[in-house]
């Protein structure tokens, strides 16, 4: 068990570690070529219009936390709004300090113990959640892409289109997947005991282990069918968490657009043109394997929004919605998790 703990606490302090130096290398690319620019634009801003943005943050947060309070009711019905609100907020400083946002819904079955829920059906409603939020950000990168196609909005990149691509197929291939769980169980079942199989007779695993694999590949698949199927059968609860995310996602892909209103640029970004660049960079960053995406999501941000916006002031927006939208929203974690573990 204390071995157990070592390794965790180790890899923890070398995400966190990893996190730093990228972060470091991040603001030295980001501020070398204009820095008196780029300092120049940040401390003028209009504070109105970075509130705004703030304030975007924080209702996509609201929304989205909405989605989970909705699942949780069904299962206790003494769940409240400001436990759901709160459980999304810690679970942002979980998903900033884990490649892949990977510490994030183990936390939250994890507090839903913790607030009277059980394993299972804690477990449950985090797989309905993420299938819901899966489906509205496909959804979102399919408007995107259909944006894009029509109306030619950004500059021909091959590496770039490559990359969108990429990530637009991992996050479609993650919810066909999960249908496939959902409605093919059995079909599901005999492709993995095919693959193990395989593995098996190429003597990477024993047979033993294969069987204990197994088991917890069933389990897993299991509690998948049994949320997505649950979840499918209820289409009211069904289309309006899939609203929910869909809105909470505009709110949050809006937010580059209102800081740079907040620097005083009110025309070089269309709303719509806002949404499109920012799916599109979180089609990139969602494979970036550091904590946050750093790195692939600002390379992505200055790439897509420096089609409509230069020098000092594009540098300037990036490290703004960075702030916005990671650094604030881990710290404003850290903060909800202290305070619950002190009982307040």
């Amino acid at each position: 068990m204390e071995q157990k703990q070592a390794k965790i606490n180790l890899k923890s302090v070398f995400n966190a570690l990893l996190l730093i130096v990228v972060t470091c290398l991040v603001l030295y690319f980001s501020l070398k070529d204009d820095f008196f620019t780029t300092i120049h634009e940040i401390i003028t801003l209009n504070l109105f219009w970075f509130m705004i943005a703030i304030l975007a943050f924080l209702g996509s947060l609201w929304l989205r936390s909405y989605s989970i309070y909705y699942m949780v009711k069904r299962y206790h019905k003494d769940y409240t709004l400001h436990k759901s609100h709160r459980l999304l907020l810690m679970t942002q400083f979980f998903n900033a300090v884990t490649p892949f946002a990977t510490g994030g819904q183990p936390f939250q079955v994890y507090y839903l113990k913790k607030d009277g829920i059980e394993l299972a059906d804690g477990t449950t409603i985090i797989v309905q959640n993420f299938i819901v939020y899966q489906m509205a950000l496909v959804f979102l990168g399919i408007l995107a892409v259909g944006l894009n196609y029509f109306f030619h909005i950004f500059k021909a990149n091959a590496l770039l289109k490559h990359l969108t691509l990429l990530g637009f197929m991992i996050n479609v291939i993650v919810v066909l997947g999960l249908f496939v769980i959902i409605f093919a169980k059995k079909f599901n079942d005999r492709m993995i005991r095919f693959i193990l199989n395989k593995i098996n007779k190429m003597h990477f695993i024993n047979a033993e282990k294969k069987e204990r694999i197994m088991m917890k590949v069933e389990d897993t698949t299991r509690r998948f069918y049994k949320g997505g199927a649950s979840l499918v059968k209820n289409k009211k609860l069904f289309l309006s968490t899939i609203a929910l995310n869909f809105f909470g996602l505009i709110l949050l892909y809006l937010v580059p657009l209102f800081v740079l209103y907040a620097m005083g640029d009110y025309t070089s970004v269309h709303p719509l043109v806002c949404i499109a660049s920012s799916a599109y960079v979180m089609l990139i960053g969602a494979f970036v394997p550091i904590p946050g995406g750093t790195g692939g999501l600002e390379y992505s941000y200055i790439e897509f929004f420096g089609n409509f916006v230069g020098g000092g002031k594009l540098r300037a927006s990036m490290l703004l919605w960075r702030f916005v939208t990671y650094y604030f929203g881990m710290f404003l974690g850290a903060f909800a998790l202290n305070m619950k573990e002190r009982g307040n």
